[in-house]
């Protein structure tokens, strides 16, 4: 978003709700406030220093109004935008430009979801397009094979090393406590895993659980008198490309090649610059699309860029260290998910798998059919 002044804003407190499969009886409030709850804990504030709310579910038609009841809070900003999995980027630039303009002064940014005991059906509506509908296409894993059919096509991608990427986040996720799957992955196991939607298999694709989170923003000033070192947010883009994947102008390039752009001059930084990465990874092929467009190898490389572990525990590029959305939770919309992971990866609180002298990372989120991209940059004091 122009206009944002780099460093403007702060990260100051990050959690995670209770995540896999729910208690009996939570809802998605419930769980927006548990992660409000937890995250403002992590940063020291009380419930009632929260002035902005920023939410979105696809399980609450009024999120913000429901979330603030719930909270007992009258916010003075509001902004409850869905435009998918990339939805709580965007809230960081939305809430950022806020700040800025002191329209609240402390921002909480949230999700919540039931999908796994709700039933993924249930959760989320499903729209009719009559250009797409009648072919009875099974989305969203139908419009992501197509992008990864192309970029085998067109570059000679393999299934190998989509599935390298399923074992590199299994890897990771093996060193998070609350991880969903913990049990180790070949490539081998990858392939001949159930086919859903060619070239995938179900180990291509991200898990279902239910979960949530939050993170707290306020400003520069007001964060260097809180309990955690907070985190800047250096630099955001965002963009919209298309809506349903019959529109998508080339399935090889994402939103991300403009949304990244946008992040990397408003953080006045380059790919070079990033330690960590935090990656959007509904299905295998979202990685090597996201890890090109954002300039860390050229178009059509993606694939054999991910080979040998490059981005697995140990490897030069260390992506989706919580094990993502292929290994750690995937609860329907994940992008928060990769700003708490990125803040935690920053603020050295990761344990075992930590990345040694992490400075600045991305998180990157994708929503829709590869339709809604946004890219956040966050860095450590000393680089601001």
């Amino acid at each position: 978003m122009s206009g944002l002044k780099r460093g403007g804003a702060a990260v100051v407190g990050a959690a995670e709700s209770d995540i896999g499969v729910v208690a009996e009886g939570y809802n998605v409030i419930d769980l927006m406030a548990q992660g409000i709850a937890r995250a403002a804990e992590d940063a020291g504030i009380k419930l009632r220093d929260i002035d902005g709310i920023f939410c979105a579910t696809t399980q609450s038609r009024t999120s913000g109004l429901n979330l603030s009841e719930y909270l007992g809070i009258s916010p003075k900003y509001i902004d409850s935008t869905i435009i998918g999995g990339s939805s709580f980027m965007f809230h960081v630039g939305h809430a950022m430009a806020a700040l800025q303009l002191g329209l609240c002064n402390v921002a909480a940014i949230a999700y919540g979801s039931t999908q796994r005991s709700f039933g993924r059906q249930n959760a989320s509506v499903r729209e009719v397009n009559p250009y797409e509908t009648p072919y009875r296409p099974f989305l969203p894993s139908s419009a992501y094979a197509l992008a990864a059919s192309r970029h085998m096509h067109q570059y000679g991608t393999t299934r190998e090393q989509m599935a390298a990427v399923a074992v590199a986040a299994r890897q990771w996720a093996l060193m998070n406590p609350v991880a969903w799957e913990k049990k180790p992955l070949t490539i081998e196991e990858v392939l001949n895993a159930r086919m859903i939607s060619y070239p995938f298999t179900v180990r291509d694709i991200c898990l279902v659980t239910d979960g949530g989170g939050a993170i707290i923003m306020t400003t520069p000033e007001r964060a260097k008198s809180l309990k955690k070192p907070p985190i800047y947010v250096l630099g955001q883009g965002e963009y919209i490309s298309h809506a349903n994947i019959s529109s998508m102008p080339d399935l090889t390039v994402t939103g991300a090649l403009q949304s990244g752009k946008q992040a990397y001059a408003m953080a006045g930084l380059s790919a070079r610059s990033i330690d960590v990465l935090e990656l959007y990874d509904a299905f295998t092929i979202n990685t090597i699309l996201f890890l090109e467009d954002l300039g860390f190898c050229p178009k059509g490389e993606g694939g054999r860029f991910v080979e040998g572990g490059t981005i697995a525990p140990g490897g030069k590029l260390p992506v989706n260290t919580n094990g993502g959305g292929l290994s750690y939770c995937h609860p329907g919309m994940y992008g928060l998910f990769l700003l708490i992971e990125a803040v935690r990866q920053l603020r050295g609180e990761c344990g075992e798998r930590q990345v040694e002298d992490a400075e600045t990372a991305i998180a990157h989120g994708n929503g829709g059919v590869l339709s809604s991209q946004s890219t956040v940059i966050l860095g450590t004091a000393a680089t601001v």
